[in-house]
């Protein structure tokens, strides 16, 4: 699947996401190391991933009103877009990311 076919027009070349976590607990990496194999075969390096642990500063979940955790937010491009879990369904990630609409899956 060529992700850059179900780009719209003007969208930005750089995908900004943010993973919220709560410490370096087996749900957390396991979220980022699933993030950052979907975000490689399907963004091919036009993304940056920046990891919150809320343990060190619980505040910044309001900013993005985190309610549960592990959560990926996609800042850029809008609208923001929420996916909670670890992200072990590579179909949802692409989905709620809005890199895939829905027909033709293939598991990579």
């Amino acid at each position: 699947m060529d992700n850059q076919k179900d780009l719209k027009p003007g969208e930005p070349k750089l995908w900004e996401l943010r993973l919220y976590v709560a410490g370096q607990t087996p749900k957390a990496i396991t979220a980022f190391i699933n993030l950052k194999k979907v975000c490689e075969q399907y963004l091919q390096g036009q993304y940056q991933i920046e990891v919150i642990d809320l343990l060190n500063d619980p505040r910044l979940a309001e900013q993005d009103h985190i309610f549960a955790l592990p959560t990926l937010v996609r800042k850029i491009p809008r609208p923001l877009k929420q996916i909670i879990g670890d992200l072990s369904n590579p179909e949802r990630i692409l989905v709620g990311l809005e890199l895939w609409k829905g027909e033709g899956w293939k598991n990579p």
